[in-house]
Order: C-alpha cells, then structure tokens, then sequence
C-alpha cells in the first residue's frame, strides 16, 4: 500500500473541504449532484472520446497501481542476477536454461532463453531495448489518459458553472434566489478544479513513477544478462547493478 497517495488525497481533500468549513461554509452547499454529474460525465465523456477503448480499460485498471505499488525491486533483481552468474560460471550458460523455466517474469525469461541461445551481447541489449522502448509506449497510456482527463476537468466546471449562471439569468425576478443561484453555480468550478489537481494530475504523476521505477528495474536486467554472458565475476556485477539503486 502506498501511504503517500493515501495521504496526499487526504491533505487535498481536507485542506479543500476543511477550509471551507473554518470560513463557515455549510457543507451542503458544496455537496451539488447536479455540478458534480456535468464535471465528471463532462470530463470522462471527453477523456473517452480522446482514447481508443482498449488504453481506457486498461488507464483504469492501472489505477490501482497508485495505491498498491508493483513487484519492481531491484534488490531482488541484484540477488537474482548474482544466482545466475554463479551458476554459468559454474556449469556454463546452458545450465541457465531450466533456470529460465521457474522464472515468472516474461521480459527477464526472454533474456535468460536469447542468452541461452548464445546471442551477441549487441544484439542481445538491442533485442531488450527494443521490447522495453515499446512496453513503455504501451504503459504510459494509461497516465496519459488521467493527465487528459486533467486537463479536461477544470474547463467543464467552467461549463458547469456558465450552465448554473443561465439558469440565475432566467430568476433575475426573484432577488431572493440570487445569492444561492450563483453560489451552486461556482461549485462545478470547485468540482473541476478538485478533479482536476487533486485526482487526476496526480494519478497521471504516480502513474508515471510507477513506469519509471518498472524501466529501471528492467535496464538492470538487460546489464545483468549481458554481463553474465560476458563471464564477468558475480561480485563486479553486483557492484555494477547496485549504481541503479538510489
């Protein structure tokens, strides 16, 4: 569980919402279901219409990346990878092949089998590189999609709150109703720019991390199958994966 995103949406939240109630401002003014049904249709309903229906799906389903962090340790990585170079500088690299068939990720699988295969150390890194340049066009979709919807929200609240200024404009008459009108007109800017700034932007930035600690992880792959090929001591490549850990 990430504690962070739990605690910057409560920040976000309360500093919102309990600063309108230190000004006085009763809560029932701000909870509209009209404001929010034009913010977040508005906002989603343009979000969908910029992304085809196979990276919305999968924006949302990645979500949960922003609270549940992923399996990228490189500690793990670095331990691994001394395994493997131990055991083909003992028994060759061909002794890694039924090592690869216990190995549950698919991208350090594919390296242990096209070094098994005894490809050259070029073409093995430019093989890797290449699967990891098109894993990360395919996963930063997703936070593309919630920066867009970011992007999106606080217009529509302008929208919303345009919307509850007409319907001001048809009281005029009635001076009584004037204050209240233009009061839950504003909430669909409070709404967009909530949206926006506190959900949104921020799950696109987490998203992002996300992707960028899963990069990391896999350059210390392809370094460390190209330095087991090569034959190198498992302590230099220990030392050598250690430098991408902060």
């Amino acid at each position: 569980m990430d504690i962070a995103t739990l605690i910057g949406w409560a920040m976000g939240f309360g500093a919102v919402f309990g600063g309108a109630a230190l000004e006085g401002l009763h809560m029932g003014a701000i909870i509209q279901p009209t404001a929010a049904i034009i913010v977040l249709g508005g906002t989603f309903g343009a979000s969908f219409g910029s992304f085809p229906l196979p990276a919305i799906i999968k924006a949302f389903k990645d979500a949960k990346k922003a609270l549940m962090p992923g399996n990228n340790n490189p500690e793990t990585v670095i331990k691994d990878m001394i395994g493997y170079a131990a055991k083909a500088r003992r028994n060759g690299l061909i002794s890694l092949e039924q090592e690869a068939q216990s190995i549950k990720d698919p991208f350090t699988k594919k390296g242990i089998s096209l070094v098994v295969d005894g490809i050259d150390p070029q073409k093995l890194r430019e093989t890797l590189e290449i699967e990891v340049a098109h894993y990360e066009e395919h996963e930063k979709v997703s936070a593309e999609f919630f920066e867009a919807a970011g992007g999106y929200a606080p217009t529509i609240g302008i929208i919303g709150a345009v919307l509850g200024l007409i319907h001001v404009m048809e009281n005029l008459s009635d001076s009584s109703k004037l204050g209240g009108g233009i009061a839950v007109a504003f909430v669909a800017t409070i709404y967009g720019l909530v949206t926006a700034n506190i959900v949104c932007l921020p799950m696109g930035t987490k998203l992002k991390q996300r992707l960028k600690e899963e990069l990391v992880v896999k350059e210390m792959v392809i370094e460390g199958l190209i330095a087991i090929q090569n034959g190198e001591n498992p302590h230099f490549i220990e030392q050598k994966l250690k430098s991408f850990v902060h």
